[in-house]
């Protein structure tokens, strides 16, 4: 069950991640920018389960405000869906970029 996620099936997940508040969406956009090149079978499984839950519900995890045992969903607490829940909310890696260096003329001396 730890086989990567075929095409098919990650354009599927994708499709069933789609979510009514902006926020998880944000939350899921940046999970699929991080992971989908690497996306197991079970982590599909432990996605699919988060994906059940109602949209507040979700936030609430995603934010740290609840654990997946807090809620009455006996397919929430299980190994793959905490697996994939620390990826979610795992910090998103940041870019620094260089200061774009502006073409200054001097004056002349």
């Amino acid at each position: 069950m730890n086989e990567l996620l075929g095409e098919r099936e990650l354009s599927k997940l994708k499709w069933r991640c789609r979510r009514g508040l902006l926020e998880n969406d944000l939350f899921v956009e940046r999970f699929f920018r991080q992971h989908e090149q690497t996306l197991t079978t079970r982590q599909a499984a432990g996605l699919q389960a988060l994906m059940d839950l109602a949209d507040n519900d979700l936030l609430d995890l995603l934010l740290c405000r609840k654990e997946p045992a807090d809620l009455a969903e006996d397919d929430c607490d299980l190994p793959e869906v905490h697996e994939v829940l620390a990826l979610m909310r795992a910090a998103p890696a940041v870019h620094h970029r260089a200061p774009a260096v502006r073409n200054q003329e001097r004056p002349l001396p």
